[in-house]
């Protein structure tokens, strides 16, 4: 939010310095994040009145401007083509800082002669000024401008830049920023007198409006005003909307957005005569209905927008856009003004709906009382009476079915001193809160006082919010610091499950980190284009859930997998980075469970892809593989103090005969493989790329917590290296098991696998390495032998190995 402090002046006497107002308001509660000034570089540019204009001896579109400046006068070359006689205009003279045109950077300005003629100091446009890119003619004044006078003062201003916090629409407007300046300064909040005169004529009786939606249109307010003419608005309020980052328009245009800014409430204003049955319906959209808003895009509407319209057809987007059959144009000269108050969610759709966000519907979007329409309404009507010219019909339409009466709220200083430490006094409280608009009456016990909240303050809700008012004002570096008042509980030693999760995430990242990972995080919500890719026929096995008001098409599905998110950024980054890519991803997928919420499972993601070692002329450019992946995964496990097995996985996402499902206690906790190409083409993949999935509450629910200490074997190992023929279908994974089950075995190293000629058609020979060693004593070559033994034995027996010639 945007305010001119030249404006805020008119509502409240500032006497602060801009920074320090910005710091009090800061210290409030509304963060001035920035501060903007016009004028600070307008020295040497004063307010002069042109008193004659004579062509230029030697150039026919130049002319010579004799201008008063009240000290003296100044005959400088001009060329804009609006330049005339007894126009106030800015005069820069000689040593003027001005932007060039050109350039678009600050020069000084110097004497020149041209096309023979002496010029000293220059009657400037706004682009010179910095006001605005206009440079098409000179800056023209009002006549009030007093001749002589620095322009800074006349038209320089301070613009403070507020964050305003989502609950406080009240502050989306200039009157409430005053509102809290007065409060926060003591001094008195001025507002602007309404009155204007009506005609005889009951608006009654030109137009009606019906709500059929009360739920979603709590109240409409309209006002009729004939006889307008569209012009430029004055430059006061051209200057206050520009100050606040609007472009003026006309006159009529520029009242509803200069009310808006005063009040926080936005308007609209339909031409009267292209209205249909000189009628407003408040309805939701038809099923197949369109509309053309002002951006001259025709919308499709569903039942889920919220329309205003007239007897025939939709002429609005309720609270987000209007349309262009119902413009105002050049030709207009009856409107009706539109102030009414919607639902928070028909904005949020209509908003969805459009991609389109304005400054109305953000102001809708943040929930604006139902009392605040009829205010700002009638103070709009006054300005285009006065200023469009206009006559108002006699009264306003006011419907008004969502009505309520609010209840008072209670506050004691007790309370106050029990939430903030504050020891304030009842009448300090009284100050505080009637400075800033609530109404207050005291207890007759004087212990307590009912506060009503007033209709801007749609935030207040309980005696709590009021307390935060009372210690926001008095100031918050005034809340004493106290120590604790008991000692803080001692840590359970059994952590809860979320916090056994959230420790297992964290050392999941240090672990993936220390190997070299980085961790990205992405949206929960992606296309069904995404997740289709996941599957190389881009058919869905789960079909996700869909978002009712999706912000994008790119965002309308809960994800079922981190898989997609990942394999995009990785896409991305694949276009920057040559080396090695390894990326990882903590979170939560959303797995349908029909009518219920989704389960949402906590899952680890991770992606490798690129060459294997940095760029050198020692490294040959491997790319990274399954088997990277894999020793990431015995990584991790082994960092957890977990030991899994791997078996061939039937994953459609991964690469046929490269990808293994991680098993820990014959269970199925994750996948690790090579991506299938067809997906890797489908996400336009630059490299192939290995993938890591594991399930997060499965592999927590294995996790004991409780490391057992095993001392150093000091007696010396025996390794013995063997070759065994198989047949092709068993699996590395149960002859491991086999070997493992020996207790004097603590090592085994598949080394080499081998299909050939010198073994029989249908079998391999697996070469591996068994290391083997005793915690008690020096093992002997004879103990050695009979394991070895045994241990071949029950390998012929139960999978038919063999030793291999």
């Amino acid at each position: 939010m945007k305010v001119s402090l030249k404006w805020l002046k008119d509502y409240v006497d500032i006497k602060l310095a801009p920074k320090e107002l910005a710091e009090r308001l800061s210290m409030a509660g509304l963060e001035v994040k920035g501060i903007q000034t016009t004028g600070g570089a307008w020295d040497n540019v004063v307010i002069g009145e042109v008193i004659a204009v004579s062509p230029h001896p030697n150039a026919d579109r130049l002319k010579l401007a004799t201008v008063d400046l009240g000290t003296q006068q100044s005959t400088v070359v001009c060329g804009a083509p609006n330049i005339g006689i007894g126009q106030r205009v800015p005069f820069a003279q000689v040593g003027a800082r001005l932007i060039d045109a050109h350039s678009g950077e600050a020069v000084a300005l110097k004497p020149a002669k041209i096309r023979g003629v002496v010029s000293e100091g220059m009657v400037c446009s706004e682009k010179e000024l910095g006001i605005s890119e206009s440079h098409e003619g000179i800056l023209v004044l009002p006549q009030e401008a007093s001749i002589g006078a620095p322009l800074a003062a006349y038209l320089g201003d301070v613009v403070f830049d507020l964050d305003i916090t989502p609950n406080r629409p009240d502050c989306l407007s200039v009157i409430g920023i005053a509102r809290e300046i007065a409060a926060l300064t003591g001094e008195a909040l001025h507002l602007p007198q309404i009155d204007y005169e009506e005609r005889e004529e009951s608006i009654d009786t030109f137009a009606s409006v019906d709500i059929v939606e009360p739920e979603l249109c709590p109240r409409y307010c309209a006002s009729l005003i004939t006889g307008i003419k569209i012009a430029p608005s004055p430059p006061w309020l051209q200057q206050y909307l520009n100050s606040c980052g609007m472009r003026p328009i006309n006159n009529v245009v520029d009242v509803t957005n200069y009310v808006m800014l005063e009040y926080g409430q936005p308007l609209h204003a339909f031409d009267y005569h292209k209205l249909k049955g000189r009628q407003i319906v408040v309805r939701s959209a038809g099923n197949g209905e369109s509309m053309t808003t002002l951006d001259g895009t025709e919308r499709a509407l569903n039942p889920d927008i919220l329309v205003i319209a007239d007897k025939e057809d939709a002429i609005a987007v309720a609270g987000v856009m209007g349309g262009l059959d119902s413009e105002v144009t050049d030709k207009t000269d009856t409107i009706l003004l539109e102030s009414a108050n919607f639902n928070q969610v028909a904005i949020r759709r209509g908003c969805g709906h459009l991609q389109f966000q304005s400054e109305a519907s953000i102001r809708f979007d943040k929930g604006l009382n139902s009392d605040l329409p009829l205010l700002p309404l009638k103070r709009a009507t006054q300005s285009l009476v006065e200023l469009a010219g206009g006559r108002a019909a006699r009264g306003v339409i006011d419907v008004y079915p969502g009505k309520s009466k609010p209840e008072p709220i209670l506050l004691t200083a007790r309370e106050v001193q029990r939430l903030s430490g504050l020891e304030v006094a009842v009448d300090e409280m009284l100050r505080v809160l009637k400075s800033l608009g609530f109404e207050c009456q005291e207890s007759d016990s004087g212990s307590q006082i009912s506060v009503g909240v007033p209709y801007w303050r749609s935030d207040i809700k309980c005696p709590a919010d009021l307390v935060e008012e009372v210690v926001r004002i008095i100031g918050y570096d005034k809340v004493p610091m106290t120590r604790l008042s008991s000692p803080l509980p001692q840590q359970e030693s059994r952590l809860s499950l979320s916090a056994r999760q959230s420790d297992l995430k964290g050392k999941l990242r240090g672990i993936l980190t220390g190997l070299g990972f980085q961790e990205i995080l992405t949206y929960s919500l992606v296309s069904l284009e995404k997740l289709q890719k996941l599957s190389p026929k881009l058919e869905l096995k789960i079909s996700p859930l869909k978002v009712a008001n999706p912000m994008t098409r790119e965002q309308e599905y809960l994800r079922t997998s981190l898989r997609a998110g990942l394999l995009a950024t990785l896409a991305h980054n694949q276009k920057f980075e040559q080396s090695g890519i390894r990326l990882f991803e903590i979170g939560k997928a959303f797995l349908p469970q029909g009518k219920e919420l989704p389960e949402e499972r906590e899952m680890l993601c991770a992606v490798l892809s690129g060459p294997r070692a940095e760029l050198s002329w020692q490294a040959g450019g491997e790319p990274l593989d399954f088997f990277d992946a894999r020793g990431a995964v015995e990584n991790v496990l082994t960092q957890l103090g977990l030991k899994a097995s791997f078996e061939l996985s039937d994953d459609e996402g991964l690469f046929p005969g490269r990808g293994a499902d991680i098993i820990i206690d014959n269970d199925r906790v994750g996948i690790v493989g090579d991506l299938h190409p067809m997906v890797a083409q489908a996400f336009e993949l630059a490299d192939a790329a290995s993938l890591i999935e594991i399930d997060l509450e499965k592999l927590l629910a294995r996790i004991t917590g409780i490391k057992e200490y095993q001392s150093i074997l000091r007696f010396p190992s025996v390794a013995r290296d063997i070759a065994l023929v198989v047949d092709e279908q068993v699996s590395y994974r149960r002859v491991a098991e086999i070997i493992e089950s020996f207790p004097l075995v603590t090592q085994i190293i598949l080394f080499d696998l081998y299909r050939g000629e010198q073994i029989p058609g249908g079998k391999k020979s697996f070469a591996i390495r068994i290391v083997y060693q005793s915690p008690r004593h020096t093992l002997t070559d004879e103990e050695v032998d009979q394991t070895q033994e045994q241990m071949l034995g029950r390998l012929n027996q139960e999978l038919g190995a063999a030793l291999r010639d």
